[in-house]
């Protein structure tokens, strides 16, 4: 198809810590059923970790060379990521970058899953667990919610697009954890089963990166690195 070829680069950023990955850690460590959380989804703001994460993270872009910086943004419009976008733009010094919000790029949505710990998911709901444990973590849809295949299938649009209109440049997304794991089930043809095998394992602020190589196709460079991010926090004394 003319003009169908990836990005020279493709970086995926997962956002940085939200209130929300505050909130489900403290419950897990509580042994509560359900989080301490009152915003939506989509409206969950970042901690004060998590605005160190992205300043870092953009400080590290910005001392890039300037032919290895991204020339083109895509994120999901939901507030951490757009947070996390503001943040580490302002901090490399890149402003000017265009930045297009794609609705695709969104969290996985959770229907009955949503503000409940996996223990409060099984105590509530047991026949939905059971059904979750016979289809097994990819297929599971949620009820009101997605699956991880129905994630799959909107990415698949996403990055189609990427390809039709940002063939050579280099192109950074800032997006959710299961999305990242989705581009690597995409991009490399892996098994639902190799998908779902970094569930709940992808850092905050981490960096999964592809080059293009001279036969067109995406090579990972990175995977859930945030070595960048933890040598620029170690300088300030934080401990994101």
């Amino acid at each position: 198809m003319a003009g169908l070829g990836w990005p020279q680069r493709l970086w995926f950023v997962r956002h940085a810590e939200s209130l929300g990955n505050v909130a489900n850690a403290e419950a897990r460590k509580a042994q509560a059923l359900r989080l301490t959380l009152e915003a939506n989804d989509s409206s969950i703001a970042l901690s004060e970790r998590g605005v160190a994460q992205a300043t870092a993270f953009g400080r590290w872009m910005g001392g890039l060379p300037a032919e290895e910086r991204p020339t083109q943004l895509l994120i999901s419009p939901y507030l951490r990521t757009r947070d996390t976008t503001r943040l580490l733009l302002e901090a490399a010094g890149l402003d000017a970058l265009p930045v297009t919000v794609d609705e695709r790029l969104r969290d996985r949505e959770q229907g009955t899953l949503d503000r409940l710990t996996a223990a409060g998911f099984r105590d509530r709901y047991p026949d939905e667990a059971a059904r979750r444990d016979y289809v097994g973590k990819f297929w599971f849809r949620p009820l009101g919610g997605e699956s991880w295949a129905d994630v799959a299938l909107r990415l698949r649009a996403a990055l189609l697009e990427c390809r039709l209109t940002m063939p050579d440049e280099r192109v950074l997304v800032v997006t959710h954890d299961v999305v990242i794991l989705l581009a690597r089930y995409v991009i490399e043809r892996l098994t639902p089963e190799q998908a779902v095998e970094w569930s709940g394992q992808l850092r905050n602020c981490s960096l999964t990166a592809y080059s293009r190589h001279q036969n067109g196709d995406l090579a990972l460079e990175r995977f859930n690195d945030t070595a960048p991010l933890e040598e620029l926090l170690a300088g300030t004394g934080s401990d994101g």
